[in-house]
């Protein structure tokens, strides 16, 4: 159960874009764990990777850039890329063109080097954000009116649209997951808008309050990093026959709320203490469904989380304490 799916081809050479990211580092380790280190080809706009990645090719590749990515992929024979550079939520809000140009001119570059015969195989994730008030907020299915409210929501809706065209013009091979929030112990918050579920767990380590930016009672879906890169790596193992979704797939792990995770935490810190003080994040979590339907998932890659609650308290805080 804590160990990830690791059958894959490991001839294969990966390039990671974004990998300095909250999944992207745990990404990159897992899939150079796979591959082999000289096989996973971690990049991103940030030089600070040896504290986080440890030794293994590293690279500056700006995802806006085609030709930088071009010369990436020419010059250590990628035949796959997972594309994770992105701007989330919650920081998107706050610079909604820059975000916008980042979220989609990188997955177009993306597309189009795997449309011009430069690429096999691509992941990239999409989210929970593409849901709006409009859809249903208890199990959304995977096919609903989806009309999300953030910048960070439409750029991934309008990433999964972009993904699909390809998939059916182009005949390329793209895989996605709506991811849920996810939480780990293995990197920092990365400014999603269910990030308080990690930082949560940080101030109960070092014996201090938390401050809430969500109400009690927000249900939102969320997922154990684990779980996440495990589905992420399912995926790209499937069959590409047998996967039907050609957009993005529904995700699920678990949903619970502040005060859930609160009263959990609290078991192994009793003076533990919360505050809650709702921000403009409570407006985009409002707009996302409580729970999540992946039954597409479930059949088409034999998908299921393992990592309930009480399960990934555990872990957190076993993990974060050492």
């Amino acid at each position: 159960m804590n160990q990830f799916d690791k059958n894959l081809d490991n001839k294969s050479k990966v390039l990671i874009l974004g990998a300095l990211g909250q999944i992207g580092i745990v990404l990159t380790k897992e899939l150079r764990a796979i591959y082999g280190n000289s096989n996973v080809i971690a990049s991103d706009i940030r030089h600070d990777y040896l504290s986080q990645l440890g030794v293994g090719p590293f690279e500056i590749i700006d995802a806006t850039n085609y030709d930088s990515i071009l010369n990436a992929i020419k010059r250590n024979s990628i035949d796959t890329v997972y594309h994770m550079a992105a701007i989330l939520s919650a920081k998107a809000e706050k610079k909604p063109r820059k975000s916008w140009d980042l979220n989609m001119c990188s997955l177009l570059n993306v597309l189009d080097l795997a449309k011009n015969g430069y690429v096999k195989k691509i992941f990239w994730p999409s989210s929970i954000a593409v849901f709006g008030q409009s859809s249903p907020k208890k199990n959304v299915p995977q096919f609903c009116i989806m009309e999300p409210t953030t910048i960070y929501g439409i750029s991934k809706l309008a990433g999964e649209r972009m993904c699909e065209y390809y998939v059916n013009n182009f005949d390329i091979d793209v895989r996605s997951l709506r991811y849920p929030g996810i939480i780990g112990w293995q990197s920092e918050a990365g400014g999603g808008t269910t990030d308080y579920a990690i930082d949560i767990f940080h101030r109960a380590i070092n014996h201090e309050s938390f401050e809430c930016f969500l109400k009690p009672g927000t249900l939102l879906p969320m997922i154990f990093m684990v779980d996440a890169i495990n589905a992420t790596i399912k995926i790209m193992n499937a069959n590409s026959s047998a996967l039907s979704i050609k957009s993005s797939y529904n995700l699920a792990g678990i949903s619970f709320s502040p005060e859930q995770i609160f009263d959990k935490i609290k078991r192994y810190y009793p003076l533990f203490s919360i505050k809650y003080k709702p921000d403009y994040r409570q407006l985009i979590a409002d707009s996302w469904p409580d729970t999540i339907d992946d039954s597409h998932a479930k059949i088409d890659f034999n998908w299921k989380s393992e990592y309930n609650l009480d399960m990934i308290c555990d872990e957190m805080i076993r993990n974060l304490k050492n």
